[in-house]
């Protein structure tokens, strides 16, 4: 039978050995035999250093190393496909391998040979290793702790068996939410009901209704289509429609209500995040979470984000008071982003509308790229020839400032059917440099923007180009790692309170003056963005920071206080919570049928539970990080190459809190972030 397995491999696109995944090549039907094989041909292999007589760092770590990342490029492109090009035949063969690697993963964590194989390495070579082989040592001992591997067999068991449940109901929110997502559309004949949108999502929703064989327009739920109605519709029963279906997608509520609800679905994530706290001795999932992250304690959290909420809430109350005068009437929910965009155009001059047609999508990457070329001393190149899953994508290479290739990166930037809501940075390919081989770091980048139209570009707003600088600094986080163990290498390792440090460094940029110049021309005449409209942009920054701020902290302390607070007697309590969470911070209304939790992704699908004040807490350290490009100068060559030595190339390799001080030369503070944001008020985050 070997050979045949052998001729399988070699015919199985998953299985090949390759530079780059063979987009075009892989089917559903090859899922799951390879990772079948690859499952069974990696066990076979612990089994054999589970059973050394006398293991070492690198007869023993490095092989395991090497292992995982051969399972996470093998995995990596399917979890990818299923996000930007679901179907039904990709997503079974997805569902169908997930409980196979969560029990592979769990296995493995638990493994208790290994687990004493990794104490005695870590205590017979602690002089003999380096910081960052320390490190690795220490990381693998701690998720083995996290991973039960010192529970007795049942409770063991049971603890796999949750990890099992957990993996296959996360899966399960995500679907119902693509699902709903792309069940809903709004069919339109009157022509005032489209007064205000773009003429890109005018032309879209006519071409749709044409293909239909219908009078007007039809208007899809993509991200891009809702947001442009919430915030531009002159129509109020447009935009609430909109804000209803959006709100209210896997839910009981709604024009979907019951359809695809994640309610059960939900209350069982939190109760399998509970039980396996539990099972480790911990308090709560919180508790839990807390324990590969940069704050302590639960109490270190609630205190940070309660303190911000209440120096950010008077800001946020005067904002909105002042929005209800402008729009001369009680506000509706679907009526703050609309009203407060004609303030901002009122106050400012300036709209998002008005700012698409100067930032054309290829100008904005060359200037993007002229920022990190700029402080990193890169290269970035497009490269053709390469398996693409779709023709939207775009392939890019990274040189060092010699021609030596360090990393590469896919960018799919526009929304379509069966793609994921959202943006994100995700790893294709890890960086490693060990005895058995070398790989150079692979990213996905993924947004969700306008496509080109007609014979124009994509046209981006400036909040557009921000989240496009927010991914990319991600995607330099993974580029630029010089860590060789690929379980520490890029945003491997990172502590997940500190991981969004390098992505809201890199927003600051979208708000440069030189910056502005370098990506804005206008699609009709190529101008540059005018400098009185540049600096009328620029004053926007702080526009309802207040309001922005406190939506961020509800999030937050909804998902936290979720987490340290679930009760298996009282169950998730998920209502309940949400509304105690806006009772004390929030000030804009919220209609009781919102149902704005089960589609909260980041948490119940992504990793982000007991984590979403991730975002506050490392939008601190950007701030502040910042602010030492500032005092030297925002190019300055030095300075970032500090950033780049102490941060960026760093991984998960060093303590957060001891790089961010090597780079400061002090510990974080909270006032930068507050400068930011026109907050006035004194403080420092204790981290």
């Amino acid at each position: 039978m070997r050979p045949l397995k052998v001729a399988q491999s070699m015919q199985n696109p998953l299985l090949a050995d390759q530079t780059l995944p063979a987009f075009t090549s892989i089917r559903p039907e090859h899922v799951e035999p390879a990772i079948r094989e690859l499952l069974s041909r990696n066990r076979a292999r612990i089994e054999e250093l589970a059973g050394l007589a006398d293991p070492s760092f690198a007869t023993l770590v490095e092989p395991l190393e090497e292992l995982d990342h051969r399972v996470s490029r093998t995995w990596s492109p399917v979890s990818h496909l299923n996000a930007v090009l679901n179907c039904e035949p990709l997503r079974a063969s997805y569902n169908a391998c997930l409980p196979l690697l969560s029990a592979y993963h769990t296995d493995l964590a638990q493994n208790e040979a290994l687990y004493k194989a990794y104490r005695a390495i870590s205590q017979r070579e602690e002089h003999v290793l380096g910081p960052v082989e320390r490190r690795v040592v220490e990381h693998t001992l701690r998720d083995f702790r996290l991973a039960g591997v010192g529970l007795d067999a049942e409770r063991k068991q049971r603890f796999k068996n949750v990890l099992l449940e957990l993996t296959q109901l996360q899966s399960k929110f995500e679907e119902n939410v693509l699902d709903a997502t792309n069940a809903w559309s709004h069919h339109v004949t009157d022509e005032g009901e489209i007064a205000g949108l773009n003429e890109t999502i005018v032309e879209q929703g006519r071409s749709r209704a044409h293909a239909e064989r219908r009078e007007g327009w039809i208007l899809t739920l993509d991200q891009p289509t809702y947001v442009a109605v919430v915030t531009d519709a002159e129509s109020p029963s447009l935009r609430r429609a909109f804000y209803e279906a959006w709100t209210t997608r896997a839910s009981d509520q709604g024009p979907s209500a019951g359809l695809w609800d994640n309610t059960r679905v939900m209350e069982d994530i939190l109760s399998r995040r509970h039980e396996a706290a539990r099972l480790l001795g911990f308090k709560s999932y919180a508790e839990y979470a807390l324990a590969t992250r940069m704050a302590r304690s639960v109490e270190e959290v609630l205190k940070f984000l309660e303190e911000l909420a209440h120096t950010a809430r008077a800001s946020a109350k005067r904002e909105f008071a002042e929005l209800a005068a402008f729009a001369g009437r009680p506000l509706e929910a679907w009526d703050v982003g609309f009203y407060a965009e004609r303030l901002q155009r009122s106050r400012f001059a300036v709209s998002q509308e008005e700012l698409r047609p100067y930032f054309c999508m290829p100008r904005v990457l060359a200037g993007l790229f002229d920022v990190a070329e700029r402080l990193f001393g890169i290269r970035i190149r497009s490269r053709e020839g390469v398996a693409l899953w779709h023709p939207d994508v775009c392939f890019f290479e990274i040189e060092d400032a010699g021609g030596h290739a360090i990393g590469s990166f896919y960018l799919d930037a526009y929304a379509r059917a069966n793609k994921r809501s959202g943006a994100w940075m995700d790893e294709c390919i890890g960086r490693k440099h060990l005895t058995a081989g070398s790989t150079l770091p692979v990213a996905y980048l993924v947004c969700n923007f306008l496509p080109p139209s007609g014979a124009h570009p994509a046209l981006l707003t400036h909040d557009d180009v921000l989240t496009l600088f927010h991914e990319f600094g991600h995607g330099l986080h993974h580029l630029l790692t010089r860590v060789d163990y690929p379980s520490l290498a890029g945003i491997n390792g990172v502590a997940w309170d500190a991981v969004e440090l390098p992505s809201q460094f890199f927003e600051n940029y979208a708000w440069q003056p030189d910056v502005l110049q370098r990506i804005s021309s206008h699609v009709a005449t190529g101008a540059s963005l005018p400098a009185q409209l540049q600096e009328r942009l620029i004053q926007t920054r702080s526009f309802h920071a207040g309001l922005q701020m406190v939506r961020q902290l509800e999030f937050s302390l909804f998902d936290f206080k979720l987490h340290a607070g679930y009760d298996p007697q009282l169950g998730g309590r998920i209502a309940e919570v949400l509304a105690e969470v806006r009772a004390a911070v929030a000030v804009t209304p919220v209609p009781k049928w919102n149902r704005f939790a089960h589609s909260f992704g980041h948490v119940f699908a992504g990793g982000y539970a007991a984590g979403y004040y991730s975002y506050k807490w490392a939008e601190v350290l950007a701030a502040d990080a910042f602010g030492e490009f500032e005092e030297h100068g925002v190019f300055d060559r030095a300075t970032a190459q500090r950033f780049l030595d102490a941060i960026l190339a760093r991984g998960g390799s060093r303590d957060p809190l001891d790089a961010f001080i090597e780079f400061r030369g002090r510990r974080p503070n909270i006032r930068a972030l507050l400068r930011q944001n026109g907050i006035e008020a004194p403080g420092d985050i204790a981290a």
